[in-house]
């Protein structure tokens, strides 16, 4: 007579230590389990409202300016430093662990109108409504020596925005036009220009370093590449772009922001239709600032709120806003994807969680495991009613809200105006403009 005899390997059902769980071995026939959607669900819906429940994502305000923070940059090697320029000409060091300035400098007179550091971290440039570039020591003096600039540059015309190359000791300035320089002469290297209007900000590309946008007060976005010291193409849209900020992981990405109160991202190969429109601010849109993984940025409006989009969506996943915050001017998303950092008129730098219900701090296994856990349902789940409905509410300030439902009202008048004159117009004489290329007035090469 043959046995066959049970065989099972302790791994699967032995500790290895006693303060281990107990494993139980389970059968995941769906037979056996005929409650288990239902039982997820409800697991699901729970996550979804305690993730609302948790999310707290104002941090602190860093208060100490005299003036409204008009500009801010982040250190390239250091994640607790941030420097901020105020309206005053006053510049700032804070170390956002101690949540406290460390340094101050009265750097010109009137607007600081652009910050940036050098991609070492060793110094930092400012521009201001006095026609110079000024170039800083990022440590601060010693005892007894004076705060003074390592160099400064006297301009002709008032400069409105610098960004300095990611790689090369070369930075670009832009006002009356876009000025190409080295970092050792005191003229410029090249001077770039397409029509004649003032620049209000100019951006190097992180990955194709060579390649520089600008954007101007007659409604132009245009590209240039520093290696032709030539424009490339530009692109004008129905309003003036403010800024651009370009993605950090595609190399022909950038995100404009627009005053029509909407974003547009482009790739730069294909300007004739941007790739995608953001659009849930009421208001003008003044800055904006990539995540360092590329998928998100943060927006900055005049309408006292910042918003933070995915790339590809076309609606804001979260409105963060307080009583007390007036139009936001810059916006800033740090270099290890977890916080950001907003300037207002109010005088107040805010720092905010860039996921409202995260936990700070460290997590135990088990929380880990718990948390992703969580996240799986949610993204299971995320398209029932009920459980998108509860991922989506928002409180808005009164004003915004009032805002969004007299656009709709516009929209939508616009829309049945124009249904009206298709109706009433010859076939084919009225063709559908699709709303990526309303937009956009023309591109030029």
């Amino acid at each position: 007579m043959r046995v066959k005899v049970l065989s099972r390997n302790p791994d699967d059902y032995v500790r290895e230590t006693k303060l281990d769980l107990q494993r139980v071995p389970r059968n995941y026939d769906p037979a056996l389990h005929p409650f288990e959607v239902a039982r997820e669900y409800t697991r699901a819906l729970n996550a979804t409202k305690l993730e609302r429940v948790f999310a707290k994502p104002f941090l602190s305000s860093l208060d100490g300016h005299r003036d409204g923070v008009n500009c801010m940059a982040k250190h390239p090697k250091s994640l607790s430093t941030v420097l901020s320029g105020a309206c005053d000409g006053e510049v700032k060091i804070w170390n956002l662990t101690k949540r406290q300035c460390i340094r101050t400098i009265q750097a010109h007179e009137g607007f600081v109108r652009g910050m940036c550091a050098r991609f070492c971290g060793t110094s930092f440039f400012t521009v201001g409504d006095d026609k110079t570039v000024k170039q800083w020591k990022m440590e601060s003096p010693e005892y007894g020596e004076e705060e003074e600039p390592i160099h400064t540059i006297l301009g002709k015309t008032v400069y409105t925005g610098i960004d300095h190359h990611w790689k090369e000791p070369v930075f670009a300035t832009c006002g009356h036009q876009v000025d190409i320089w080295d970092e050792q002469r005191t003229s410029p290297k090249c001077s770039l220009t397409w029509g004649f209007d003032s620049i209000s900000s100019v951006k190097f590309n992180p990955i194709e370093t060579y390649l520089l946008g600008s954007c101007a007060s007659d409604r132009n976005i245009v590209l240039y590449d520093m290696r032709k010291s030539t424009p490339l193409k530009k692109v004008i849209l129905n309003m003036r772009t403010n800024t651009l900020c370009w993605n950090p992981m595609e190399a022909f990405i950038f995100t404009a922001a627009n005053e029509d109160y909407n974003l547009y991202t482009f790739d730069m190969r294909f300007l004739e239709s941007p790739v995608m429109v953001h659009m849930d601010h009421v208001s003008a849109v003044l800055d904006v600032d990539y995540s360092p993984t590329g998928k998100e940025f943060v927006s900055a409006s005049f309408d006292k709120s910042i918003r933070i989009f995915p790339v590809d969506k076309g609606h804001s996943r979260e409105v963060y806003h307080t009583k007390r915050m007036q139009h936001v001017i810059t916006v800033k998303w740090t270099s290890d994807n977890k916080y950001i950092l907003c300037g207002s008129d109010e005088m107040n730098i805010r720092l905010w969680k860039a996921n409202a219900s995260e936990k700070l701090g460290v997590l135990a296994p088990r929380e880990k495991a718990a948390m992703n856990y969580n996240q799986k349902l949610k993204e299971k789940f995320q398209f029932h009613p009920q459980i998108r409905r509860i991922a989506q509410h928002r409180h808005l300030p009164k004003s915004i809200y009032c805002q969004i439902k007299e656009q709709r009202i516009m929209r939508e008048a616009r829309r049945r105006k124009e249904l009206n004159r298709r109706k009433h117009s010859k076939p084919g004489s009225m063709p559908f403009v699709p709303e990526r290329k309303k937009h956009i007035v023309a591109v030029v090469k």
